[in-house]
């Protein structure tokens, strides 16, 4: 029969290797599936692209048909492009011109659909950008960035605009005559003007 502190001492080992048992088997944390990898996109983002592709490819043989990839496309909660956009994309993607691509695009495989997934996910990564930027001038949530804003957000920040530069600027992003600049708008001026970069 053990004494009383030969018990404790084997109980303690045991839970010990119970934990350590318990933490190698813990799911990975959330903090992980927010790292980036290559393509600029989170873990969970591929995972989501590799389970919309195989969802598609039934018979495993690791290619989808074009109507299946717009399904896919949409799944993924994106508008799906036409034929030709597709052609024009995977022409990019695989740096050809479109004239040398493939006319009879009919089936695409994994790494182009991961491809075109990855372009059209960093935009929507990059739009959500926009937009949060976007908020910090339209401080009345009026959806729009009026004179007064610019105005308020040159004095907040020291910088000695004249009140004629700040229509210009105003008159510049504003596509619809309307004398405001809307989201789209921004987004517009910000890709056109490649303020992102």
């Amino acid at each position: 029969m053990s004494s009383p502190s030969q018990r404790s001492t084997k109980q303690r080992s045991s839970s010990t290797k119970a934990s350590k048992v318990t933490n190698s088997q813990k799911p990975t944390s959330t903090r992980k599936k927010k790292q980036k990898t290559n393509s600029g996109l989170t873990i969970e983002q591929q995972q989501e692209i590799r389970e919309a592709f195989d969802l598609f490819d039934t018979e495993g043989k690791g290619i989808i048909d074009i109507k299946e990839l717009k399904v896919a496309i949409r799944a993924l909660g994106f508008e799906p492009p036409k034929k030709d956009e597709i052609k024009k994309l995977l022409s990019e993607i695989n740096n050809k011109s479109t004239s040398e691509s493939d006319d009879n695009v009919d089936t695409i495989d994994f790494d182009s659909f991961n491809k075109i997934m990855a372009v059209k996910m960093s935009e929507r990564n990059l739009n959500d950008e926009f937009l949060k930027v976007f908020q910090l001038f339209d401080d009345d949530d009026t959806g729009k960035i009026t004179f007064k804003n610019l105005k308020r957000i040159a004095k907040e920040l020291s910088e000695d605009i004249s009140d004629d530069h700040l229509r210009e600027m105003i008159e510049e992003a504003d596509l619809n005559g309307d004398g405001e600049v809307d989201e789209n708008e921004f987004i517009h001026l910000l890709k056109r003007t490649n303020l992102y970069t």
